[in-house]
């Protein structure tokens, strides 16, 4: 019996998710201690728009609604191309070594607690978006929250 097996499509979002005065939710993932990000997720289908993706992961990974009254998602119509770190290339194709990544902002009125799936992530914290730069492990996650200030 030959197993099916499901790779991950090398296109995905982040997603700032940001309050008015530039405070700047990261949550920590569980499968790497140390390394704080904003909310990252591949598209589940080829054909699944940007934005769909943007709005299912936000809801995954903190439980928050995208399209709930006074957020307001933003597609910052940029994109970063990026090699998949050695780690984690075994959940892609073979051959797959680079992943598209759109980016995004939500806006929310106000810092909140999230609802975090612990399979992904361990912590959170909210933090003024020049300390979030700072804290996050990969560089084209602190460049796109350098960026808030352009997008707000």
């Amino acid at each position: 019996m030959v197993e099916a097996r499901f790779f991950k499509i090398p296109q995905s979002v982040l997603v700032v998710i940001h309050t008015p005065a530039l405070e700047v939710l990261l949550i920590e993932r569980s499968d790497a201690p140390g390394f704080w990000q904003s909310v990252t997720g591949s598209k589940d289908a080829l054909d699944e728009p940007f934005e769909a993706t943007a709005v299912r992961e936000v809801r995954e990974e903190t439980g928050l609604d995208a399209c709930a009254p006074g957020h307001v998602l933003t597609d910052w119509a940029l994109e970063n191309v990026y090699e998949i770190y050695p780690q984690w290339l075994h959940r892609y194709a073979p051959g797959v070594t680079h992943n598209t990544e759109h980016l995004f902002g939500l806006c929310i009125p106000r810092p909140v607690p999230v609802l975090l799936n612990p399979r992904e992530h361990r912590a959170q914290v909210w933090l003024p978006w020049i300390e979030a730069a700072d804290r996050c492990f990969s560089a084209s996650n602190a460049e796109a929250i350098s960026w808030l200030e352009c997008f707000r």
